[in-house]
């Protein structure tokens, strides 16, 4: 007999979409549900994963020009919790003057989201984490924020050598490795993993 299938974690019955923070201080939902948010550097693949976590087609649009997305987007998810995107960091093709617009963003949001769970960093399995990456691992860090790693576009290796990449990402950032979660929104993998870690971040498991 076939294995029953196991339940599906994060089961998405309600989704919608509730504008985007321009700036700093800017319009935002008010803070009354929790808040799971999603970073990562402009090509990291995050919209494709979003979608996939959601098990939605285009949820977060996908842009062919990493780096154009400039707000903060909030998404309600089954009346539940608030899925945050943030802007993806450190495309070297974009403005400096936009880059700089940025930091402030992002980091306003992180100091003044009080219903904030944990946040979720995308790194591309294929590059080394970045300074970007680190600085805000740091920064969390010093604000005491829950981080879980997602390492993205793990359909690019094979078994071994995917394994054997992500525990030198995790070795190089100081990371436990319960706090990585190889994932690759084209195949699927890690999905579950990752549902399951966010509902453990909401503490609706």
């Amino acid at each position: 007999m076939a294995a029953p299938k196991e339940a599906d974690p994060l089961v998405v019955k309600q989704l919608e979409f509730l504008g985007g923070m321009a700036s700093a201080g800017g319009w935002r939902p008010e803070s009354t549900l929790p808040e799971i948010a999603f970073a990562g550097r402009s090509n990291v693949g995050k919209s494709s994963l979003l979608n996939t976590l959601l098990r939605r087609k285009s949820a977060a649009r996908v842009s062919r020009t990493p780096g154009r997305t400039r707000e903060i987007n909030f998404f309600r998810v089954n009346d539940a919790f608030i899925l945050v995107d943030l802007p993806g960091y450190g495309y070297a093709r974009v403005a400096k003057e936009r880059r700089a617009e940025w930091k402030p963003l992002i980091e306003g949001y992180l100091k003044q989201s009080p219903t904030l769970k944990g946040l979720v960093l995308l790194l591309d399995s294929r590059r080394e984490p970045s300074d970007d990456d680190r600085a805000m691992l740091d920064f969390l860090a010093e604000r005491e924020t829950p981080v879980l790693v997602a390492i993205t576009k793990m359909d690019k290796f094979g078994n071994d050598a995917g394994r054997a990449r992500v525990t030198a990402i995790a070795a190089s950032l100081d990371l436990d490795v319960d706090q990585v979660v190889p994932v690759s929104a084209r195949t699927g993998l890690g999905r579950d993993d990752l549902a399951t870690a966010l509902t453990n971040l909401l503490g609706t498991a």
